[in-house]
């Protein structure tokens, strides 16, 4: 598709699949409420701790890479269920390694989070002490 020979309205209409999409995740994935949870809480802390802009960059990126992870895992499994409805080895690979990605995107968001509030949750902690 060539965007660029794309009519305004048809653009439009491209951006608003692309928002149905996103509303499926969050519509159909119980996790992904738990993400969006978690995001709302690590939103919360680096507002209260006021952290720097390279570190809201980090928080942006581990943020937007989970959202992506599970928004790709999510059309993967729809796919998959659509061409193979019985229960095949490779589907189940092909489900497992994209859970995978979540997994893998998850992990590096808890990473982050630990480079960016660690050690303000450790001050916290000796000082309560």
């Amino acid at each position: 598709m060539d965007l660029h020979r794309l009519a305004p309205a048809e653009r439009l209409r491209s951006f608003a699949c692309a928002l149905r999409g996103i509303a499926f995740v969050f519509r159909s994935q119980p996790n992904a409420w738990i993400m969006a949870f978690a995001i709302a809480v690590v939103v919360a802390a680096g507002i209260l701790f006021r952290v720097d802009r390279l570190e809201w960059a980090l928080i942006a990126l581990a943020v937007f890479l989970v959202v992506i992870a599970e928004t790709v895992n999510t059309a993967i499994e729809q796919l998959t269920d659509l061409a193979c409805p019985e229960r095949h080895p490779l589907a189940a690979r092909a489900k497992d390694a994209a859970a995978g990605a979540v997994l893998l995107a998850v992990l590096f968001s808890v990473l982050a989070a630990a480079m960016v509030f660690g050690a303000r949750f450790a001050g916290i902690v000796r000082h309560l002490l």
